[in-house]
């Protein structure tokens, strides 16, 4: 079996060095090249064909979200690993959405690494329990908002955006051009579907099922 060709990228040199140093050790592993740039990886990419990736995602020229996209296009088959020091849901999503098949911390254990690597060359997909976790979250929060969606109307949700910022029933009627008895008929209607009693309770519920935001 040929050895997996990985593709380093990061935009520290010492960085990229221990990289390369320790996955140099392991056996069926073998890295074709390393870039400091989301630029320099396409280019790098295209020139050697790696079968894994190990992406950094904030670097100077061009990040590795945009990186992974354009290498992707190119190089469908090509799979990327994210490595890097954030964990926060804005990096983690994009980097997913991006094509990422696992998402690891730079301070995760070198065999965590190794394992990661095996696993997404094979297919797989492997995120940390700690990334994991918000990537469930997210998924629920979204799940819960596709489904307030199909339970309420476009003129309900409009109602409730605008009960959210404090406006009264006659101020919500001038907004949407629409009499004020059916901007009360609409708020009972949203109190019914969201098993709720009162206006306060109805916002609040909603913000917190991430049906509306502020």
């Amino acid at each position: 079996m040929s050895d997996i060709r990985i593709l380093i990228v990061d935009d520290h040199p010492v960085v990229r060095e221990g990289l390369a140093t320790m996955l140099a050790r392991q056996v069926g592993m073998a890295v074709v090249g390393e870039a400091g740039d989301g630029s320099a990886a396409i280019e790098k990419a295209m020139e050697t064909r790696p079968d894994v990736i190990l992406m950094d995602l904030r670097m100077p020229v061009m990040d590795g979200v945009e990186a992974m996209r354009q290498i992707t296009e190119r190089l469908p088959s090509t799979r990327f690993i994210v490595l890097t020091t954030y964990d926060n849901d804005d990096y983690i999503f994009k980097g997913i959405e991006a094509g990422a098949r696992a998402y690891l911390l730079k301070d995760s254990p070198r065999e965590e690494l190794f394992k990661a690597i095996r696993a997404v060359h094979r297919g797989e997909s492997l995120i940390q329990p700690s990334v994991a976790s918000k990537v469930l979250d997210r998924f629920a929060t979204l799940s819960r908002q596709a489904h307030a969606t199909e339970l309420l109307s476009e003129r309900e949700m409009a109602v409730l955006r605008l009960m959210a910022t404090g406006a009264a029933n006659k101020t919500i009627a001038a907004q949407l051009c629409i009499s004020e008895s059916t901007v009360k008929t609409h708020v009972q209607s949203i109190f019914q579907k969201l098993d709720v009693s009162d206006r306060t309770e109805a916002v609040t519920h909603a913000l917190q099922r991430g049906i509306i935001s502020l």
